[in-house]
């Protein structure tokens, strides 16, 4: 009988097999398609007449500029947070970690139409209160400034989590000898804390800036009315007018967007470059300053911030969903629920995008967990030189902006399938595949974690009692990874139901999700319906977040992102 495991591991043979050809179908044909029509248009002489186009240069200074601002606001937000919460005797951390992490969770497009009800002279919510700017008064959100301040809400929470945990690791010991040596919290702080915490907020501003420059649904929602476009939206016009090249000046863009994303991790890079951050001592549990009769001025300023970036503009998009139309009062003679029976009931669209994005991320959450289990045993388990390269591959996807992907498999997917002569440009599976393969780092992440927690000898001895690999996978190593596992379904399937920026070039009638069909709602004018729809999702994220709260403890550390 044919032997079905390497010699000298566990491992049957296919494995190594199919983890390659995953990986290869997720990440490195997309991309590897993208490079190649970018390079076939620059030698036909089509990317002279793209980089002497002035919208673009326009479209790549707002970029910059959006991206720069919105991730100094986050550095500034998120970094106040994290120094706050896990340095400080702040009381009701857990809730205020929990509760600055909503913005990020909740999709950008709803981000950009709950800041819109809350400010200029059409708030239904300001309307009510008495306190709306005279009508003709100018938007402010729609401009440079507007984007930026949105990026910075929408990507605080990513510096928040990259700082905490480089505060979490800082010497417990270290810090106790310099305070018995006579230094006050100050000097603690400037000399031994903030340096030695600079690699986690580089780390954090970098991620911000990255996730700045692929953002789509703020710039769609703020950008497109007042003509500012960013990178990403001028690719989605160049779809909406399409033409022979096309195809070559949007995969011109997306390399430019890909390269301002490893600028950005390179000067990360830069800024650590010849510097020792090694630590010595107990880590793990960040010392605790006293404020003492600070406390409550500190508590209070954190909880407004919470207020003014999240309970207000989610008020507002209650608001400006209970109005009977955008920029009427809201009072108890017009409130009226007609835009959720609208959503829920009589339209066809909004009923057809639930359809969609439920079934797409039920089928990525739980089809990524089968392919994530066998492949994080194989990159735990098999010592081959191979598995840090293929982890890296991995990655890669998720680390792009989601519009450079997006591009990539209509590219590779334009064309009719070799041999069997199907096109999947246009249906709802290469919306399906976008979603694998951006989410596959989000589904692996915690597998792995959780395979790095479990003791190899368990399954050795399985092994050596004569139980093959499907028998140990059954019976050990899935149940001990179960809550893992659970956590990576809720993530994938929370992250992929609010999702817009790479399913708003790869829709068509009939395959709409929840992020265009809010985005087209807002479009075309019915921003009533289009808060109602936000509103349904915000209580869908905030429940799915709630449930991982209620997981949190069953779960490998850094699985549940606000946790510590």
């Amino acid at each position: 009988m044919m032997r079905v495991q390497n010699r000298g591991n566990s491992q049957p043979r296919w494995l190594f097999p199919f983890v390659l050809t995953v990986i290869c179908l997720l990440s490195v044909l997309p991309l590897a398609r993208l490079a190649v029509t970018g390079i076939s248009s620059a030698l036909q002489g089509r990317m002279g007449e793209l980089l002497t186009d002035a919208v673009v240069w326009h479209a790549l200074y707002n970029t910059l500029v959006t991206s720069f601002w919105g991730m100094v606001a986050a550095v500034i937000l998120g970094g106040a947070f994290a120094l706050l919460l896990t340095l400080f005797d702040i009381r009701g951390k857990a809730a205020l970690g929990f509760l600055f992490m909503l913005p990020t969770m909740i999709p950008p497009q709803v981000t950009a139409l709950s800041w819109i009800g809350m400010t200029g002279p059409s708030s239904t919510l300001l309307k009510a209160l008495g306190l709306a700017p005279p009508l003709g008064s100018p938007q402010p959100l729609y401009s440079i400034g507007g984007i930026a301040l949105l990026f910075g809400v929408q990507n605080a929470p990513l510096v928040f989590l990259s700082l905490r945990a480089g505060l979490l690791a800082l010497p417990r010991d270290g810090i106790e000898a310099a305070r018995l040596s006579g230094a006050s919290s100050w000097q603690v702080m400037k000399h031994i804390i903030l340096p030695l915490s600079l690699p986690g907020l580089a780390a954090g501003a970098a991620i911000a800036f990255v996730s700045c420059v692929g953002n789509f649904g703020i710039p769609a929602i703020l950008g497109i009315p007042a003509s500012i476009y960013t990178l990403p939206t001028l690719i989605y016009t160049k779809f909406a007018t399409f033409n022979a090249g096309t195809f070559g000046e949007v995969s011109v863009l997306s390399a430019m967007i890909g390269i301002l994303s490893i600028i950005g991790l390179a000067v990360e890079g830069r800024v650590l470059r010849g510097r020792d951050y090694r630590v010595i001592g107990l880590t793990g549990q960040a010392a605790v300053f006293r404020m003492n009769g600070w406390r409550w001025f500190a508590e209070l300023g954190l909880w407004l911030t919470i207020v003014v970036i999240l309970v207000m503009p989610v008020t507002a998009l209650v608001a400006s969903s209970l109005a009977p139309a955008y920029g009427v009062p809201l009072n108890l003679s017009t409130a009226t629920l007609h835009a959720y029976e609208e959503i829920l009931f009589r339209q066809s669209i909004t009923r057809t995008a639930f359809t969609n994005s439920i079934s797409l991320s039920l089928a990525t959450a739980f089809g990524l967990l089968v392919v994530t289990v066998l492949t994080g045993y194989f990159l735990v388990r098999s010592g081959s030189r191979l598995a840090p390269v293929l982890a890296a591959l991995a990655e890669i996807p998720y680390a792009l902006p989601g519009i450079v992907l997006a591009v990539a498999l209509i590219l590779l997917f334009a064309a009719p399938l070799p041999i069997v002569g199907i096109s999947l440009y246009g249906t709802i599976w290469i919306i399906l595949i976008a979603y694998f393969s951006s989410f596959f780092a989000v589904s692996l992440k915690p597998v792995v974690s959780a395979f790095r927690q479990i003791d190899p000898s368990l399954e050795e001895a399985a092994r050596l009692a004569g139980a093959d690999f499907c028998r140990r996978l059954t019976d050990i190593i899935v149940p001990l990874i179960a809550p893992a596992a659970g956590a990576s379904v809720i993530l994938v399937f929370l992250i992929a139901c609010n999702e817009l920026t790479v399913s708003a070039l790869l829709w068509s009638a009939g395959t709409q999700t929840l992020g265009v069909a809010i985005y087209n709602l807002d479009d075309s004018g019915s921003f009533n319906l289009a808060s109602a729809l936000s509103v349904l999702v915000v209580l869908m994220v905030v429940a799915m977040m709630l449930v991982l709260e209620t997981m949190a403890n069953r779960l490998p550390k850094g699985v549940v992102p606000w946790r510590s």
